[in-house]
């Protein structure tokens, strides 16, 4: 059964923000982190960026230099494989490339239903395990901070790392935490058992399975272990890819986890159809899960969520609590940010036994 879309807002495109530089183009402005500061919500959003120049023949793969910038590898389209708008494979050794590369701004939506200032604040990559990129933040206030994980993507894959900041304006990196292949990190608000707990994605090149989600333990948010598998995606609409979408969030039963599946693709180029899931965690045992959804909840249905950069794509990435509803926030068609507002009870009563 899918959720009623009782408030939904296309919130950011890629021609509302800037480029890091002159010669790029931003082709998406997608999957957000949101969080709740001093009353406003505020989005730390991925803009993905291209250069403007196009070479007969070869295709640019941008990359950062730590101390340097931005350069760009321009490679020969013979000796390449275009797998999807994202992602090119060299013929020679199989090593992938991206065609873009990413970086994360600081938005402020005031009551979080509309952009009230999109900030001068940046996110840029810096070391070499951030040479393609950072990716996909997910935020949680701990303290008196605010923790984002993100992803690092390098020649080394794609890593997830923990940074953290009280203001927005200044970040303060804590180091890589999962090591490729592992997205999808998600914190949750607070210690169970003493501990935190966090979801991640291993990506696994072996497909003994199909794809999982995993709770993992620590006592300082950067030494992980204790790792259990929690979820598996067995229906149809998650058979490609699963994950953790926004961090959770705590009600009376449990934990109530937003997550995406991917439709395992069916055609060459394709990237498959993602869509959004329920899981309630046992309060104790997050590893534990009480009830889940039996299909999605939440498909991209709008045109904006249809037709883009990446077509049929809902990935929610942040949430905020109201009063009787939640506003989660998302990429569509990996090109733009949107915010849909859900009912808390109706988001429970979808969960089954």
């Amino acid at each position: 059964m899918l959720l009623t879309r009782r408030f939904e807002k296309l919130l950011l495109l890629p021609e509302d923000l800037t480029p890091s530089r002159e010669d790029f183009e931003v082709v998406g402005v997608f999957n957000p982190g949101a969080v709740c500061v001093d009353g406003e919500v505020v989005l730390l959003v991925r803009v993905a960026e291209r250069p403007l120049e196009r070479r007969r023949g070869y295709t640019a793969s941008p990359r950062w230099v730590p101390g340097e910038g931005v350069t760009i590898d321009w490679l020969h389209d013979d000796a390449i494989e275009v797998l999807d708008p994202r992602v090119v494979r060299q013929k020679a050794d199989g090593l992938v490339r991206l065609t873009f590369t990413s970086h994360l701004r600081v938005v402020r939506c005031g009551d979080g239903r509309a952009v009230r200032e999109i900030g001068d604040a940046c996110f840029l990559p810096e070391s070499e395990m951030e040479e393609f990129g950072v990716e996909d933040p997910r935020i949680t206030a701990i303290g008196d901070r605010y923790y984002f994980t993100y992803v690092s993507v390098s020649r080394h894959g794609a890593a997830t790392a923990l940074a953290s900041t009280t203001n927005f304006h200044r970040f303060e990196r804590h180091g890589i935490i999962f090591c490729p292949e592992n997205k999808d990190v998600v914190l949750f608000p607070e210690k169970v058992g003493g501990e935190f707990v966090a979801l991640h994605r291993p990506n696994a090149a072996t497909p003994f399975c199909r794809p999982e989600m995993w709770v993992a333990r620590s006592t300082d948010l950067t030494r992980w272990g204790r790792h259990e598998c929690l979820h598996g995606g067995d229906a149809e609409w998650e058979t490609g890819r699963v994950g953790a979408g926004t961090p959770p969030v705590r009600v009376d039963e449990g934990w109530l986890e937003i997550y995406h599946g991917n439709r395992q693709p069916t055609s060459p180029g394709e990237v498959g159809r993602y869509s959004t899931g329920l899981l309630l965690l046992d309060a104790d045992n997050p590893s534990r899960i009480v009830r889940r959804t039996a299909g999605s909840v939440f498909e991209p249905t709008a045109d904006f969520e249809r037709v883009g950069f990446v077509p049929d794509v809902v990935f929610p990435t942040g949430i905020v609590e109201c009063d009787e509803t939640y506003l989660v926030y998302y990429g569509a068609a990996d090109s733009c940010t949107a915010v849909v507002e859900f009912d808390r009870s109706e988001t429970l009563k979808t969960l089954a036994v």
